[in-house]
């Protein structure tokens, strides 16, 4: 992956057949080879600011001169020509900066920490789940919990919908049959949010220790993570409104968590 050095100690790279230009195009694009390799692409300068606020694991930054980033202590720093960037960039409008960061562990603990997680059943929309992650971020969650093929958390576009909350707030994957005993050891109740007889209205329920499933809008909470759930909730809505799209349902469920937190 070698590169021409320039006088600041970062490399210059102009070519797409490079190797670190083919291996980033790798990473940003083929989900078992970023899975693989340990790193995600993130895009832009807020995105950078974040991470090096949040102490995260950036390993390469690429950039454009006209971007004049930081030479990084123990980061490899890359310099490339806007033309490249934009065959590099995952964004339509690059910001002339990109980096790869090494990836947390997606396995959950043994025992979750906190009392407030959301679970994502399925949603296989990258910006949805970008977006529920920022939104769980903002609202003091202690996480989230991805099960049933959800759109992966690494994926450029999710990463880029957070805002940098993938800096802060963990994401674990989990199969539906672990999610019952995870919530159970950390003493969580676990709801859906689904319709049967059991069900109430979102403030009537007290979730001072919870985990909330969000259902794919397609289809909504699984049947199998349904059966596991102790109780089932509603949004109070209009009656000519069915549902509302899932990052909007998180959100005003991860209000009413926020909202039911005790006072320190």
């Amino acid at each position: 992956m070698a590169g021409k050095a320039v006088g600041s100690g970062k490399e210059y790279i102009t070519s797409r057949q490079n190797p670190l230009a083919a291996y980033i195009r790798k990473i940003a694009g083929n989900r078992s080879f970023w899975r693989q390799n340990g790193q995600f692409l993130c895009d832009g300068r807020k995105m950078l600011e974040e991470a090096l606020k949040w102490g995260a694991a950036v390993e390469v930054l690429v950039s454009t001169p006209e971007a004049e980033a930081p030479n990084l202590p123990g980061v490899r720093c890359v310099e490339v020509p806007p033309e490249l960037m934009r065959y590099l960039s995952s964004m339509e409008a690059p910001q002339g900066v990109l980096f790869l960061c090494r990836m947390p562990t997606i396995a959950p603990p043994k025992q979750l920490p906190g009392s407030r997680y959301l679970v994502l059943d399925g949603l296989q929309d990258p910006g949805n789940v970008g977006t529920i992650w920022r939104t769980a971020d903002a609202f003091g969650a202690d996480g989230l919990l991805l099960v049933n093929g959800c759109a992966d958390p690494y994926n450029a576009k999710t990463v880029r919908a957070t805002m940098g909350a993938v800096f802060r707030l963990p994401v674990y994957e989990v199969s539906a049959a672990e999610l019952p005993a995870l919530c159970r050891e950390a003493g969580l109740t676990l709801y859906a949010t689904a319709l049967r007889e059991d069900t109430l209205t979102l403030g009537q329920c007290g979730l001072n220790r919870a985990a909330i499933v969000i259902g794919s809008e397609g289809r909504g909470v699984s049947r199998e993570v349904l059966s596991f759930c102790q109780g089932t909730i509603k949004i109070p809505m209009e009656p000519q409104c069915e549902s509302l799209n899932a990052a909007t349902a998180a959100a005003v469920v991860l209000w009413e968590l926020y909202r039911q937190t005790p006072a320190p």
